[in-house]
């Protein structure tokens, strides 16, 4: 009786509990590049956005594995995966890579990686330094050739900023002044956010437009007591050219009366001086009838 020899499974790289960074800094860059990117693509089914997750690039070779701190892979599907093993996903492997560099990492980052990601396929690399110990520039990137990686050549905006442009994923790479690392959208022209800077913007354009709203009634209500007191003013206005006009109505009544009286005396001393006339016609003195 022949017995088989019992084969050992292969085992490839899982999860292991360890922290995914050796660093606060480090640590803060791979959420901020996993969760913007994952925010940036969330309508897009095809795309996978991962990073700290072991990636296996050769079927029966464990030892064959990397783990990206923030990576993206363009048509496949998007979902949660306990490791990415390229057989599985049709030959499909990286198209952007970012490695955040550290005391620990900076070496293999540098030396090693590129010519594993550049065989596995990936198109672009980039590496940054949250330090500025390890890489000179703090931000680098190189993209994939017929021959190989090429430097992706920056430019600096007026303020100092460093830009790299990624063509795989649309976006800007910029390391701002400070030292820090945002992905750009020249589109919108706005920097990616990562879930709580998302909070922390909404929570920032609500209190905005309750200022707002605050400003508007505190507005609305002075415009109100202007509005009032412009009411009261005009109602005082009417009053007073009431007022006015009754006076100079009353005026005009007085006038005519004092210009009847007027008449009336012209009259009488008319009619005295007729009587007069006739008197002294008549040889009666007038005034001795007094």
């Amino acid at each position: 009786m022949t017995i088989a020899p019992i084969k050992t499974p292969i085992v490839y790289p899982e999860p292991d509990g360890e922290p995914m960074a050796e660093s606060d800094a480090a640590r803060d860059y791979l959420v901020y590049g996993v969760e913007a990117l994952k925010l940036y693509f969330q309508d897009r089914q095809d795309v996978y956005v991962s990073g700290n997750l072991w990636l296996c690039y050769k079927q029966n070779v464990p030892s064959a594995a990397v783990c990206p701190d923030v990576f993206v892979i363009f048509g496949v599907e998007n979902r949660k995966r306990q490791s990415y093993k390229v057989w599985e996903e049709n030959g499909k492997t990286p198209d952007f890579v970012l490695e955040v560099t550290s005391k620990k990492t900076h070496s293999q980052d540098e030396e090693e990686k590129p010519d594993i990601y550049a065989k596995m396929g990936v198109r672009e690399y980039f590496q940054y330094d949250p330090t500025g110990d390890y890489l000179k520039p703090q931000l680098k990137g190189r993209r994939k050739g017929r021959s190989g990686y090429k430097i992706i050549i920056p430019h600096r905006l007026g303020d100092g900023t460093l830009v790299l442009r990624s063509v795989v994923l649309g976006l800007e790479m910029r390391l701002l002044p400070d030292g820090q690392l945002r992905f750009f959208d020249p589109e919108t022209g706005e920097y990616l956010r990562t879930h709580s800077e998302e909070r922390e913007q909404a929570d920032r354009e609500r209190e905005q437009a309750l200022r707002e709203r605050e400003r508007a009634d505190r507005e609305k209500e002075r415009a109100d007591r202007e509005k009032e007191r412009a009411d009261h003013e005009k109602e005082r206005a009417d009053h007073e050219k009431e007022r006015a006009d009754r006076e100079r109505e009353e005026a005009l009544r007085e006038r005519e009366r004092a210009e009847r009286e007027k008449e009336e005396a012209l009259r009488e001393r008319e009619r005295a001086e007729q009587l007069a006339a006739k008197l002294l016609e008549l040889g009666i003195d007038p005034n001795l009838l007094n």
